[in-house]
């Protein structure tokens, strides 16, 4: 590892890492650049594993000792030219906007994003997130779909980025472990239109979670799971479609979905947040539950 203590926080090099909480900027940097930011040394120690790409590290100097075994993880599979610049606390809450709890990050390369065939091949469960933008979120359903054995996780073309700081941090990492793809791309008008039709086609029976009049129970979905493959309703390979925050579903996602699905409510609560909702869907759902 090359170290590089910083003189000041407008050095050239260290620009990727400026303003992070600032949204409109990351829109504008991340895709131009090809990069995202993993933030403590967790998130990096998982996407190093992924074999994504680190191309500098900012770290605070009181964290430099702890974080030996990375360094020498990046010498063994990128090379020693890799620079690490070494800040105060005070430059990087500077830099950055913010304390950092966890005082390191790291600008890694992003890479090509496979097609939906290839995220689902082999596949019986995946999760699909359509346009939920609070980074907060996105990360949350990350972490439980990985801890809960769900397969794959599609995201639409208005979702958050599962790469963004805050949504890999809130994800502990997992979204570097878990296949995950843009479904349609970038194409805003491909879902829920082709992109449900594509889901159907590739043998999955589409899962809209919503609270409707003619919502089949979550504990009636299981039963469907479970029963005979012989059945009529038997239910092989499931695509769970979770909607954004406040909205909920589009009316077009729900009137072409295979299926939609409520978790009962009790007290008078309409409806769950989007991360435990999943959360519960993916535990009801999970494979194994004799």
């Amino acid at each position: 590892m090359r170290f590089v203590h910083l003189e000041s926080i407008d050095d050239e090099r260290v620009s990727a890492y400026v303003n992070l909480t600032e949204i409109q900027l990351r829109n504008r940097l991340e895709p131009a650049k090809g990069l995202f930011i993993a933030e403590s040394p967790k998130v990096i120690d998982r996407a190093l594993a992924a074999g994504r790409e680190p191309i500098s590290l900012l770290v605070e100097e009181q964290w430099i000792d702890g974080m030996g075994d990375e360094f020498s993880y990046i010498d063994e599979h990128w090379g020693p030219d890799v620079p690490v610049y070494v800040a105060s606390p005070d430059q990087l809450k500077r830099l950055t906007g913010y304390r950092l709890h966890r005082g390191a990050l790291s600008a890694m390369r992003r890479w090509p994003l496979p097609s939906v065939a290839q995220v689902c091949a082999g596949a019986t469960r995946v999760a699909v997130m359509e346009n939920i933008v609070d980074h907060t979120n996105v990360g949350a359903l990350m972490r439980s779909a990985a801890a809960l054995d769900v397969d794959a996780v599609l995201v639409t073309p208005s979702c958050g980025d599962p790469l963004y700081r805050r949504a890999a941090r809130v994800s502990m990492g997992t979204v570097f472990q878990i296949p995950w793809t843009r479904i349609g791309g970038e194409d805003k008008h491909y879902w829920p239109f082709k992109g449900i039709d594509e889901l159907k086609e590739l043998g999955f029976t589409t899962v809209a979670m919503a609270l409707e009049d003619d919502s089949i129970s979550l504990d009636e979905l299981t039963r469907r799971l479970d029963n005979d493959p012989a059945e009529a309703d038997h239910i092989d390979r499931l695509a769970l479609i979770f909607g954004t925050e406040g909205d909920g579903l589009s009316h077009h996602t729900i009137a072409r979905a295979d299926l939609t699905v409520k978790i009962p409510m009790a007290h008078g609560v309409d409806s769950l947040n989007v991360a435990a909702s999943s959360a519960v869907a993916f535990y009801a759902t999970r494979p194994h539950r004799a």
